[in-house]
């Protein structure tokens, strides 16, 4: 079974993109919070904010280290999950659910362009790809 949702554009760093219109929700990846063990804090940034495809754009905490957040696109922040601030166990417990990071409205939508695709990903991290594969 896949841990690579198909209808997700990704990141090196592990982030997902699920975009809906000039609206993305962005989080990270079942192989990341894998790797990160149980997620104890996560700091987001504010509604309002700025952000710059492939910067920091916050920080994930486990219980093994404390990892950066990448901006997979670059845009205004529109929401961020108050949920996962105040249970990080959602970034374990549904990574592409309620665990999701933040809402940003896209700056340029060619940056979409740049991530790669689920096979891509998949590829990325060592996952052979499930049927029904191109």
């Amino acid at each position: 079974m896949s841990n690579v949702p198909d209808d997700l554009k990704y990141s090196k760093e592990h982030e997902w993109v699920r975009a809906d219109g000039d609206v993305v929700t962005i989080g990270i990846t079942q192989f990341a919070q894998e790797q990160l063990g149980d997620v104890v804090f996560v700091e987001l940034p504010e509604k309002g904010a700025t952000v710059r495809q492939f910067s920091s754009l916050g920080v994930v905490e486990s219980v093994k280290a404390a990892s950066d957040i990448y901006a997979p696109i670059s845009g205004e922040v529109v929401e961020r999950n108050v949920k996962v601030i105040e249970k990080p166990e959602l970034v374990n417990s549904a990574p592409y659910g309620d665990g999701w990071m933040i809402r940003v409205r896209l700056a340029d939508k060619a940056e979409l362009a740049q991530l790669l695709s689920p096979d891509d990903y998949r590829s990325h991290i060592g996952e052979t790809a499930g049927a029904g594969g191109d």
